[in-house]
């Protein structure tokens, strides 16, 4: 990441909140996005809150989620919610994965295959696991509550559940 940049970015092109799409945190399912690591958010995020409060600006990030993309597991999406309620984050927009024409992640879809490794790709295509994937990301809703522990018991993983179900 190029800090310069970063500080282009803080001071002059960002009134108060700059929208950002990771996607997701895991740095495989990252890596059948064809993104770079969690690594690289993290790194972003400190430039750019450091540079804007050198641009004496009280900055926000926006970040843009997606739920059921190929690649990614309940046990991924347990990860992620965790991941933002230790960071205060409350995702608003969320993205439930659809096969579009001309995507790559449609051929991973309906293949179950990464198409440059011919390895499998687990898809979570059940509407059941889609629900409760979508549900992790907005773990702070009550409506998702029983949802969110659902999830959390079928990963085995009761010790998340104090962690984002506790207010």
């Amino acid at each position: 990441l190029c800090p310069d940049y970063i500080a282009e970015i803080a001071r002059e092109h960002t009134g108060g909140q700059l929208k950002v799409a990771p996607e997701h945190i895991s740095d495989r399912v990252l890596s059948i996005m064809r993104k770079p690591g969690n690594k690289a958010l993290e790194d972003f995020t400190a430039g750019f809150m450091k540079a804007s409060k050198s641009a004496g600006k009280e900055q926000y990030l926006v970040h843009y989620f997606i739920s059921a993309h190929p690649g990614s597991t309940l046990e991924d999406m347990a990860e992620l919610a965790v991941w933002l309620k230790e960071r205060g984050i409350r995702p608003q927009q969320i993205n439930d994965f659809l096969p579009a024409p001309m995507e790559l992640s449609t051929a991973i879809y309906h293949t179950g295959l990464d198409p440059f490794t011919m390895k499998p790709v687990y898809v979570p295509k059940k509407e059941k696991e889609r629900r409760l994937q979508r549900a992790l990301l907005q773990y702070y809703k009550p409506e998702n509550r029983s949802l969110v522990a659902e999830a959390l018991r079928l990963v085995k993983r009761p010790d998340l559940s104090r962690r984002l179900l506790s207010r």
